[in-house]
């Protein structure tokens, strides 16, 4: 297996997936817009850990913040009285393996003063926007699909089209998946694949609106939830109110893992509570996959729910026993080379009083490359717990993500090439089961249908372009 390194050579031993990013719009004539983007942000921080930044807009022109860290870190009083207006957008972007740099933050705000973006997801393909750009001379050095896309909406504008005219001609260009705000001179703008695969949505407040890619952003800021941005959907903020244009037939695949793992336990997806979801997945993981044990213990945080599933369904206790230190991957002060060699127990310690002498079923919701929870069982044992059953509350990842999730090729995706028994022995448990397709859909809720799974059936709603080559058994659906 290749073992993913960071530019400091330590090994990566996150087994999670990640999410890139999440966004936030504001349009409030009551309160200074930026200020309100920077909490929707600070709740949206579990989407992004790199950077952050916010672009305001005060009637006349834009006013731009970013930098590397965290919400809290990148901005200040002095930094936020910077940004007037009654306009702004934000983005979160996540911490990838490139390493630290803003080269990359958003939103994309060009020297033109044009519009500014912002984007969550991923276009797997760029092949017809790098085209277009070069044919018409404006394809600039080292963009990535974000500025990319703002680049063709800008291009349009020249041409003399409206920001909405110029967002529907350059639309056929997007390939992948898209949630984005985007801010000009007359409004607040907001739009979402044909798929809708990235979530978004718009709340009310009292004389304004947010638009965020969860609620629990809109509740950071007491906006009244109103509805998710439609696929397919371009929807136009302004002093009228709302405004809002299919430009293209809904086809909603929603992003399953956004219910698995990315959204935080407090938000409403596709009118569903998370936590409520997760606990479900967690009591049809006991039914399915049940046990003797002692004690159910989850891996913080996402786990949490599943695991209390799980306990209430098995009848068996729930309990503590790894305690996260939410702060340790939250900083760019690198530790040293022997502590990098410990990265599982800096990042969660085990309750020994609490375990020991115990069987435990160990709850997560995935595992992707295999080598946290190696190590996490290692850790366990030697705090002496009796047995350690993993159960897996979706089913295994066999294939990468190309929409938006900083997920490894396949070749490194451990299920994709071995049995759940070798697994369990490659991680050392004493048994490991994994929650079924079937089962985990009908725990969601959602129509299959309605659902983008491709991590587990390697189905992928929006053409891979070139990027297909890269995947085995995967189809397009």
């Amino acid at each position: 297996m290749r073992v993913k390194r960071n530019k400091h050579g330590g090994v990566l031993v996150n087994d999670q997936l990640h999410e890139k990013c999440g966004v936030v719009g504001v349009y409030s004539p009551d309160d200074e817009a930026a200020r309100l983007a920077y909490f929707a942000l600070s709740a949206l921080q579990h989407r992004g850990q790199e950077s952050s930044g916010i672009v305001s807009h005060d009637g006349e022109e834009f006013h731009k913040h970013l930098g590397v860290g965290l919400v809290a870190q990148v901005f200040s009083e002095a930094s936020l009285a910077k940004l007037p207006g009654e306009m702004a957008i934000g983005h979160n972007r996540y911490a990838t393996s490139g390493g630290k740099h803003d080269s990359h933050a958003q939103p994309v705000l060009r020297s033109d003063d044009l519009i500014a973006l912002a984007h969550n997801g991923n276009l797997p393909s760029t092949l017809a926007l790098r085209t277009f750009l070069k044919s018409k001379g404006t394809l600039k050095r080292n963009s990535n699909d974000s500025e990319m896309m703002a680049d063709a909406i800008r291009f349009y504008m020249y041409q003399g089209h409206h920001v909405s005219e110029a967002i529907k001609l350059a639309w056929p260009l997007f390939t992948g998946a898209f949630s984005i705000v985007l801010l000009a001179q007359d409004g607040l703008y907001a739009f979402r694949d044909h798929c809708g695969i990235r979530p978004l949505c718009i709340g009310k407040l009292k004389n304004g609106y947010v638009i965020a890619s969860e609620t629990c952003a809109l509740d950071m800021v007491g906006a009244k939830f109103m509805r998710d941005i439609k696929p397919g959907e371009l929807l136009h903020v302004d002093t009228h109110g709302l405004h809002s244009t299919q430009l293209q037939e809904a086809d909603l695949r929603f992003e399953v893992f956004e219910y698995i793992y990315f959204a935080r336990p407090d938000s409403l997806l596709l009118g569903q509570s998370v936590n409520e979801m997760r606990r479900r997945l967690g009591k049809e993981l006991a039914k399915e996959q049940p046990v003797k044990a002692d004690l159910v213990v989850p891996i913080p945080d996402s786990s949490i729910p599943a695991a209390l599933g799980y306990s209430a369904t098995s009848k068996i206790e729930f309990d503590h026993g790894l305690i996260k230190n939410r702060y340790i991957h939250r900083t760019f002060i690198q530790p040293s080379q022997a502590l990098r060699e410990k990265a599982v127990q800096m990042k969660l310690n085990p309750l020994a009083s609490t375990l020991a002498g115990k069987d435990i079923i160990l709850i997560d919701d995935s595992i992707v490359r295999g080598t946290t929870m190696k190590e996490i069982i290692k850790m366990l044992r030697r705090c002496k717990v009796g047995k350690v059953h993993v159960r897996i509350s979706s089913p295994p990842v066999r294939f990468p993500d190309f929409y938006g999730i900083d997920t490894p090729d396949q070749t490194a995706l451990i299920a994709s090439k071995k049995t759940p028994e070798q697994i369990c022995k490659l991680i050392g448990a004493d048994s490991l089961a994994f929650l079924s397709y079937g089962r985990m859909i009908t725990a969601i809720g959602v129509p299959e249908q309605q659902l983008c799974t491709a991590c587990f059936s390697g189905l992928y709603p929006i053409d891979l372009g070139e990027r297909a080559a890269e995947v085995k058994g995967a189809t397009t659906s």
